[in-house]
């Protein structure tokens, strides 16, 4: 029986084989490896069977040949003085024992290893599998969760239960380790020996975790606690090279510190809070109050604001389509004025622009303020891609009517923009609008600057995803079906800087939405311009 690759694996195979890498960056495209993964497995499968098979014929010879050996044997020469014996011995020496040794020879994982070989070249790279582990150490952060909650898969709105190992445990701190993470590495060499100590079996061994987790303390600056780990180590692995030089200029270090009688602030803390350790200060000014919105923490919307917020049908300065269905709208927030628009896509819509997308999915881009050059950023997590109203009817029926809402034209717009967040995806707080210093961001579009955002949620999502505005102290939740619009410049044209908006990381679920940017070229007599600076 020969394996061959199959028709719907050589068909997964064209879906991978546009996806470059990056597949944490978007849950839609990991569904693609769901699939592969599957096929991949029914091809493990069919080797099995191979095996099983050829074993079975070896397992009926061989026990054949037992019951004739051991008649033959009791008697050889009254056995072979039947001539008819005395031919099957020569028979089965000569050729039936060379075609058992064929058998035995015959290369049966031969199909799967081509499977195998195949599809390799389209699996995640070591870029993904880091990009993997640091979004779980992003919703980690963000959503002040544990590692051992983490580990027990116990997350809100989850339908299915996954757990990590030690061995996985393990690839989390190795990964964080490798980037130079010191803070993450601690956290998760200190679940590999919870869960160790808990008598969890693995392949890492303790003395493993306590290797990188003595470095990882040291480089925190928590210098007796890398002499105490360093110690055990040594107790579990005597001759372990490093770890015996290390504690040499540990303790070297150490004795210096007591000549000179005095140890710094940081270090004095950091004894007495028993091996906790402050997560670092990063490049982000409003991370504390960014990540709290994600939480639903420190959302500023107090009892005298909420009652300036209304809901009411709107026609769209009575667009002869919104008189005969207008649509439901929602005050999300009253200054700068958020609201929200109900039934604005259909599922069957949703689906159909979805189906179109995914194909040109590519990873979420920046313009770097300096250069203008489009690149990729840490702090947007997601793959995108852009639809024109020729790729199918569903997309100008789209733009229509967010351009009926909005009383806005869509000539100068953007295209439509398809977004899908990955593992933990996220675009941390930033503007729609270009900035006085970015003045030539939008320069070849010809169309001015940004005037407006509309944002189309097409998921829900279980936990996390929310929109947040850090300056205003606003947390906006996906509701799918439903979208959002603000301007982001005043009336008289300045930018609008209370819009600073974030995406915050998705926790659990797959989330898909769609924006359209509006420009200030063709609006100036649907949204006049102010009289002053702040209007």
């Amino acid at each position: 029986m020969k394996l061959q690759v199959s028709t719907l694996l050589m068909a997964w195979f064209g879906v991978l084989s546009c996806v470059q890498a990056e597949f944490f960056t978007s849950i839609g495209h990991m569904t693609d490896l769901i699939y592969a993964e599957k096929d991949l497995v029914q091809a493990l499968k069919e080797y099995i069977l191979v095996e099983e098979a050829k074993l079975s014929k070896i397992k009926s010879w061989a026990n054949k040949m037992e019951a004739l050996t051991s008649k033959s044997a009791a008697d050889p020469e009254g056995y072979l003085a039947h001539p008819v014996n005395a031919y099957k011995l020569v028979k089965r020496l000569n050729t039936d024992w060379p075609a058992l040794e064929d058998l035995v020879l015959q290369d049966s994982a031969a199909g799967f290893i081509a499977n195998l070989s195949v599809q390799r070249q389209f699996f995640p790279t070591d870029e993904d599998e880091s990009g993997a582990a640091k979004a779980l150490m992003r919703l980690q952060d963000t959503y002040k969760l544990d590692p051992d909650t983490i580990s027990r898969g116990e997350l809100p709105g989850t339908k299915y239960q996954a757990m990590l190992s030690v061995d996985d445990c393990f690839g989390m701190g190795r990964s964080a380790y490798n980037e130079g993470d010191y803070y993450h590495t601690v956290l998760w060499m200190e679940q590999v020996l919870k869960q160790l100590d808990a008598g969890e079996e693995g392949t890492v061994a303790k003395a493993q975790a306590l290797d990188y987790l003595s470095y990882a303390v040291f480089q925190l600056g928590d210098l007796h606690r890398a002499v105490e780990l360093t110690r055990r180590l040594l107790s579990l692995d005597p001759s372990h090279e490093r770890a015996g030089g290390n504690l040499r200029y540990f303790e070297r270090l150490l004795e210096e510190e007591r000549e000179k009688q005095s140890l710094n602030q940081t270090e004095a803390v950091l004894e007495t809070q028993g091996g906790l350790y402050e997560r670092p200060v990063d490049y982000l000014p409003e991370r504390d109050v960014y990540e709290s919105l994600c939480r639903g923490e420190g959302v500023k919307l107090t009892p005298r604001r909420q009652k300036r917020l209304f809901c009411r049908y709107h026609h769209g300065n009575r667009v002869p389509q919104l008189l005969i269905a207008p649509f439901k709208e929602e005050d999300e927030w009253d200054s700068p004025h958020i609201v929200r628009y109900y039934d604005v896509m259909s599922d069957e819509e949703i689906e159909r622009i979805k189906e179109i997308a995914k194909p040109k999915l590519a990873r979420a881009t920046v313009r770097d303020p300096k250069t203008g050059v489009l690149t990729v950023a840490s702090y947007r997590v997601s793959k995108s891609s852009w639809l024109e109203e020729d790729d199918d009817p569903v997309v100008a029926r789209v733009n229509r009517r967010m351009q009926h809402i909005t009383g806005l034209t869509v000539k100068t717009a953007e295209l439509l923009q398809v977004a899908n967040y990955g593992m933990g995806g996220q675009y941390e707080p930033h503007f729609d609008f270009s900035r006085n210093h970015e003045q030539d961001v939008f320069k070849h579009l010809g169309t001015g600057n940004r005037v407006a955002t509309f944002l189309n949620y097409m998921s829900d999502v279980e936990a996390g995803g929310a929109t947040v505005f850090p300056d205003l102290g606003a947390a906006i939740w996906p509701k799918k079906g439903t979208a959002v619009f603000w301007y982001n410049l005043l009336r008289s044209g300045e930018g609008d800087y209370r819009t600073r908006h974030a995406a915050c990381p998705v926790l659990v679920g797959c989330k898909w939405v769609s924006n359209k940017w509006f420009h200030e070229r063709g609006q100036e007599f649907l949204r006049p311009c102010g009289t002053t600076e702040v209007d």
